[in-house]
This record gives structure tokens, sequence and C-alpha cells, in this order.
């Protein structure tokens, strides 16, 4: 059949995996430090991969492609979770299981409840609670592991170094991801909706910058909750430039 389905111009591509990341079917694979789509019949067309791409390797076209298989991604998304649950039980909650650039692959990490143990630290030292990698929004898939029961924390980049102790009052026992959407120069609404949407999030805290900019994190992650269809609890935090709670 003729359909819309994207094209990867490969001599523009430079292999990061972003694009792998976002295509939560799964229709996009990292060979030869090249994304190629390795099954069409797993492409939408909706090109959630395109935003991703910092290239603009990535383009849609109309030709003759396999009708898109709903049915064939469920099953796979399936299988993958429960393969990669078995995974991180037998390793005890380490497992990587995202296939791409190296620093966009996904692990589980112990910050979450960790304790100070390393390089002779003290029971006083600081300790990362960073429960996994990685934690950027644009980096995360939209289905992980370490979403499901999760209490997700969504915050700026610049509130870990302006508020002293995110590590343990925001961050413990949270699923942490992070962004700046001044920066990224990106609307994060379609991607925290389907991270909120198709996983079991239990509630959703959101910490933000007093700048103005920052308000477009806040009312992503709100439009997100929205659109997500579910009754999630939820509260924003806002922090000032000099390290203090506003409210």
């Amino acid at each position: 059949m003729i359909r819309k389905i994207i094209h990867i111009d490969e001599d523009k591509c430079i292999g990061c995996g972003l694009c792998a990341a976002a295509c939560h079917e799964g229709a996009i694979d990292i060979i030869d430090g090249k994304a190629k789509l390795v099954r069409e019949n797993y492409c939408d067309g909706l090109g959630d991969c395109l935003p991703s791409c910092p290239t603009g390797a990535i383009t849609f076209e109309e030709r003759e492609a396999p009708a898109y298989d709903e049915a064939a991604v469920k099953r796979t998304q399936d299988k993958k979770r429960e393969l990669m649950k078995a995974k991180m039980q037998q390793e005890g909650g380490a497992a990587i299981y995202h296939v791409g650039c190296p620093g966009a692959q996904s692990k589980m990490l112990g910050g979450s409840d960790a304790t100070a143990s390393s390089r002779g630290a003290s029971p006083a030292s600081a300790v990362s609670r960073l429960a996994q990698w990685p934690c950027q929004i644009k980096l995360v898939p939209t289905q992980a592991p370490f979403f499901d029961g999760a209490k997700l924390l969504i915050a700026a980049d610049c509130t870990a170094y302006a508020y002293a102790n995110m590590h343990e009052e925001f961050m413990r026992g949270r699923t942490t991801i992070i962004g700046c959407p001044k920066l990224d120069n990106i609307d994060y609404s379609e991607k925290l909706t389907a991270i909120i949407r198709d996983n079991d999030i239990r509630e959703v805290t959101i910490v933000r910058m007093e700048v103005p900019c920052c308000g477009g994190l806040e009312m992503a992650a709100k439009n997100a909750l929205q659109g997500s269809g579910k009754f999630i609890p939820w509260q924003v935090v806002t922090i000032s430039r000099d390290g203090r709670i506003l409210d």
C-alpha cells in the first residue's frame, strides 16, 4: 500500500540513537553507527522521531510500504518489557535495556535508596539519589521499567544547582527526568504525555525555577497530565535563584 512513512538520510545521520529512543514502536535500530528503519510495519508514520533528530536526517515520504501492524508492535513491546524485567531481577536491578548511542542507553541505578559506601564515604557524605539513566527528557524512552509504579519528578536543569538539598528532598524515591525548554527549544508536552499515559505513574512533582522560561516546563507537564486522561496527584514547587523554595 502507499502510505506516509519516515525516511532516514544516512549522510546526515550521526548515529546518536535519539530517534531510536523516541520511537516507542521499535521501528528503528542503530546499525553500524547509523539509524535504520528496520521494521517498516512498525512505523506508524506519526513521526515521534523527527523532533529528536539533531541533524534533520529524518523526513516523511509517501511510498509503497507494509501496513502499520499495531498488534505486532504491542506483542513486541510486551515481550521486551517482560525480558527486561527478568534481566533486571537476574542482575539486581542494573540492566541496560535500550540499544543506541551509549550515552542514551537506559539503566537502573542504585541512587533512589543508595547509601554512602564507596571510596571511603562516611555516613554523613552526600549520596546521589538518581535512580535511572538517562535522565534528560529528550533522551529517556517513553516506556521503561523504571517508570513502572514511579513517583515521577520533572525538574528544570537549573534546580539541582540552585537548591542544595535537591537529591534528598526531591530526587530520593523518585524517577527523575530533567530538561530546559529554552535551551532544547522544544515543547515537551507530547513526550511527557506518552510517559504518563503509557506507564503506571503514581504521582508527579514538577520542580522549576522562578524565571519565566521555566514556565514552559510547568505548562508542558500540566498539558501532559491533562492529555494522559489520568487523574494523578501532582504538585509544582518553585525554586528561587538564591536557592529557596517559594511555593
